[in-house]
Formats: structure tokens, C-alpha cells, sequence
């Protein structure tokens, strides 16, 4: 009986920690969308795939890519965007989640800095660099390709900033949940 009770406060805990990350994740895209866009979307500074790439690495990639999905299904319909929806750009997206998650938890299974940095290069270079880039090229051709240094930038930023709140000690402790 005390297990159970253990268990249906984990998933609690872990819906709960998702959806905040979430939630996070579509304040960052949606503000970034429409004040940090240039080009008419084809140069964005963003930082929305930090909180799906942490969720990948504390609970996993389903977590990760549910926690992806519902960020850019939601931020989309939220953003002030006029073209339409592209699930290329959300297969991207969750696979962010997903890669971080299969990172973390079957490839670098200890906890730290090296989880954060191969998670971060390897959800950023599947997710970010070469599926959303596939999915943007319908729209913007071959212009799409000068992407792909920018998120060289925001992959290194991201990882920098996922490292600095590992070395806290509260947040160090989703890791053990």
C-alpha cells in the first residue's frame, strides 16, 4: 500500500514539474515569436527548448516529447504567426525532448555537466538544427540553412545556463527524484 502511495505522488510530482516546464516553455516561444523574430520568422532568438530539453533529462523522453508537443501546438495557437501550422516543425520539437531524453537516461545516465552538454548538442542538432530546419525550408527555400549557425549560439547559451542551475543544489535535486 505504501508504494503505491509513493508512486501516484511521483507521477503527480512529474505532471506537475511537465506541465510548469511546459508552461515555461510557451512564455519564452510565445514572447520570442513576436518580439526577438526577424526576417519574417526565419531568424528567432529563443530559448523555448531549454525547459523541453530539461524535461528530457530529468524524466525521460516520452516526458520530453510530450512536454514538446504541447509546447509548440500551444505556442503556436497563442503567437501572433500568420502562416500555418507545420508538424515538421513540431516533430522537431518533440524530438528535442525526446533526444535529450534517450541522451540522459540510456547514453550518459550520471547525473551532471556532461549529461546537460551532450543532451543539450544532441536535442539542439537532431531537434532544432536538422528537423525544424526540414520542416522551415517549405516556407523560406534554401535561406533556412543560415539558421543553423544561430542555433549553434542559442545550443551553447542554453547549455551554459542548464549548467549554472545545476550547481544549485534544490534544483540539483530533480535529478534524484
Amino acid at each position: 500500500m505504501e508504494k503505491n502511495k509513493e508512486t501516484r505522488h511521483f507521477r503527480t510530482m512529474t505532471i506537475t514539474f511537465a506541465a510548469m516546464l511546459t508552461a515555461i516553455s510557451i512564455i519564452i516561444g510565445i514572447f520570442c515569436k513576436n518580439f526577438l523574430n526577424f526576417g519574417g520568422g526565419l531568424f528567432r532568438i529563443t530559448f523555448e527548448n531549454l525547459p523541453i530539453i530539461l524535461s528530457g533529462i530529468i524524466y525521460g523522453p516520452i516526458v520530453g516529447g510530450m512536454v514538446g508537443v504541447a509546447t509548440d501546438i500551444v505556442s503556436y495557437f497563442l503567437s501572433s504567426q500568420v502562416y500555418p501550422p507545420n508538424l515538421i516543425v513540431t516533430l522537431g520539437c518533440t524530438m528535442v525532448g525526446v533526444t535529450s531524453g534517450v541522451i540522459s537516461k540510456y547514453i550518459i545516465k550520471e547525473p551532471g555537466k556532461m549529461q546537460i552538454i551532450f543532451s543539450g548538442i544532441g536535442a539542439h542538432i537532431i531537434g532544432s538544427m536538422i528537423i525544424k530546419t526540414i520542416g522551415l525550408y517549405t516556407f523560406y527555400g534554401w535561406a533556412v540553412l543560415v539558421r543553423i549557425p544561430l542555433y549553434f549560439v542559442i545550443a551553447s547559451l542554453e547549455i551554459i545556463i542548464m549548467c549554472l542551475l545545476y550547481k544549485n543544489s534544490n534544483f540539483r535535486r530533480l535529478w534524484k527524484m
